[in-house]
């Protein structure tokens, strides 16, 4: 789901969003200066992980990125369950509403135009934390192990070097995670792991037919200019 950020009725002659409440970025009182992007997704962090926290979601990733003569602000949620397009749409105007009130009570947030992209994490983001591998319960994902961080082997010696597994996922808490594999079932610490793959099963997407994550086309609804190359994204 996208938003426009600030005042963005009128429009120049290309087309693209202009502002009608005074100078831009920097130019104003309180507003971050420079190239300091850092500071600035810090800032927005503060404003917008409380607002999504309310709605009952987790923020997931939030980044900052140039498209041409504008920013872009994605924020990427997600839920127990999934989430699915009317709450996108819900956390949307949410943190839509939050950043207006924000910036109306101590300056820009983000230096010039910007819009708002809200979408639900796709199915190549990486298992991370405990709660990425619980919510993907069921799924076929592929890992590294990494070496000298699992358990000793029988004769108290530590395995020789990193390994790629791939299994499915058959529990998970907030410590470790239990993998099928061909060779039967093994749990894995989350200190031994690297970030988890989920793996496409085209037998899988067939089973599921139109209803197979439908949130992760969200944030195509508003292009950026195809002559827009975004560049310079800070996560």
């Amino acid at each position: 789901m996208t938003q426009r950020g600030r005042a963005t009725r009128p429009t120049g002659p290309t087309g693209r969003p202009r502002r009608t409440d005074g100078p831009r970025g920097g130019d104003r009182a309180g507003a971050p200066r420079g190239g300091d992007l850092a500071a600035r997704r810090n800032r927005l962090r503060e404003v917008i992980e409380p607002v999504v926290q309310g709605a009952g979601y987790d923020l997931e990733d939030l980044s900052v990125s140039r498209a041409g003569r504008r920013h872009v602000v994605r924020v990427i949620v997600d839920a127990d369950g999934g989430i699915n397009l009317d709450a996108v749409a819900d956390v949307s105007r949410a943190v839509s509403a939050a950043l207006d009130a924000a910036e109306e009570a101590g300056g820009d947030l983000v230096a010039g135009e910007y819009q708002l992209e809200v979408s639900s994490p796709g199915v190549d983001r990486p298992l991370t934390l405990p709660r990425h591998w619980r919510r993907n319960l069921g799924r076929l994902v592929k890992v590294t192990t990494r070496a000298g961080a699992g358990l000793p082997g029988p004769r108290g010696e530590q395995p020789a070097g990193d390994r790629q597994v791939t299994g499915r996922v058959v529990a998970a808490d907030e410590e470790r995670v239990v993998l099928e594999t061909d060779s039967g079932r093994a749990e894995h610490p989350y200190a031994e792991l690297g970030p988890g793959r989920v793996q496409v099963e085209f037998s899988r997407l067939d089973e599921a037919g139109e209803d197979t994550d439908d949130t992760d086309d969200i944030d195509d609804i508003d292009d950026i200019d195809d002559e827009d190359d975004v560049e310079d994204e800070e996560r």
